[in-house]
């Protein structure tokens, strides 16, 4: 006869799991376990967690897993072997040792890039298409707190990162991730399935969270258009592709450089204005931001003249009115003064 193990029991140690100030890594749905027990072939194998997060072990009911620590599940499947009467407590030794952690979906709300369900430790195909290896200590670095964040675009300049909310099986715990730009030490968090994050919004743009890290985007990649004089095309004005991609935290005059919409003779050029345009990933809405070259250049550190750049923004550069006005000039000539053009069109 078998005794199931106690539901009670079960969620007591998944709440203790969950208030230790230390994380293990908990199993998740798909995480592959190597069973080894001596003189017990018919256990012997590895197992995979299903999708109820369940251990499907012969002779037993099924053994709860998902949101435990492997060392749990070993404790409680001892238990399950020694209540069913499949072995004696004197000869009955139990190794359970995850061989493979499988991908995991969580979800990301609140400031970052692109919120929403994301997958994280996810495998490449030569990986999919290989056997477990039975090698115990795996290490999962992309099951964590920090690859979550960096999956969902990475946290906004306006995130407060000291009170990051993770929500695990209804209980809510807060997280300060702020050595991960400050170089303190920091708890990082390790996942399962079904994990909800959420990154409180503070509404005011905190210039030290606008660079590259662990849990920001590395760069972006925006639009440059110059066609001022005398380019006729972005080729002309030396715009590659590596000049479209900057660093996360560059800004708009680093744009406005790249572009070479800056330099040259002053007393024409000076004039030239830049045109920054910016669409919300999220809703669509676009804006934009006009400024004079100059005054991009010599504001360096104003958000409100010369902002961060973010990803797929556009850059268009214009000519100083000094050199429209010679334009236009130039164009009138042609038809008051009609001669050279005659002149051209004669055999």
């Amino acid at each position: 006869m078998f005794y199931p193990i106690p539901v009670l029991l079960l969620a007591t140690i998944a709440s203790l799991a969950w208030a230790a100030a230390s994380f293990a890594l908990p199993l998740s749905p798909g995480d592959r376990l190597k069973l080894s027990i001596p003189e017990g072939e018919e256990f012997n194998g590895i197992y995979e967690v299903n999708l109820e997060g369940n251990l499907e072990i012969p002779y037993l009911p099924p053994l709860p897993a998902a949101g435990l620590e492997p060392q749990q599940v070993q404790r409680n499947l001892t238990q399950a072997l020694l209540q069913g009467g499949l072995f004696q407590s004197n000869f009955l030794r139990v190794s359970l040792n995850v061989v493979q952690w499988a991908p995991i979906q969580v979800y990301v709300s609140g400031a970052t890039y692109v919120p929403g369900r994301v997958l994280i430790n996810e495998q490449s195909d030569a990986q999919q298409t290989q056997p477990p290896v039975p090698l115990t200590g795996q290490y999962p670095p992309r099951r964590y707190l920090a690859v979550a964040l960096r999956e969902a675009g990475g946290i906004r300049p306006t995130a407060d990162i000291t009170a990051i909310q993770l929500i695990r099986q209804g209980q809510t715990r807060s997280f300060d991730l702020s050595g991960v730009l400050t170089g303190e030490p920091v708890e990082d968090v390790p996942l399962i399935a079904g994990d909800r994050i959420i990154v409180p919004d503070t509404g005011q743009i905190n210039n030290a969270l606008v660079r590259p890290s662990q849990i920001t985007p590395i760069g972006v990649k925006i639009f440059l258009s110059n066609l001022t004089v005398p380019a006729t095309g972005n080729a002309i004005s030396g715009i590659s592709r590596d000049a479209t991609s900057f660093p996360y935290g560059s800004r708009f005059s680093q744009a406005v450089v790249a572009a070479n919409c800056a330099g040259g003779t002053r007393g024409t050029n000076a004039g030239r204005r830049a045109l920054l345009v910016n669409t919300d990933q999220l809703t669509g809405k676009t804006s934009y931001l006009e400024r004079r070259v100059d005054d991009v250049l010599k504001e360096s550190s104003s958000n409100a003249d010369n902002p961060y750049l973010m990803a797929n923004d556009a850059v268009v550069c214009y000519d100083s009115n000094f050199v429209q006005f010679r334009d236009i000039m130039q164009s009138l000539s042609q038809f008051v003064f009609p001669i050279p053009l005659i002149r051209g069109l004669m055999p």
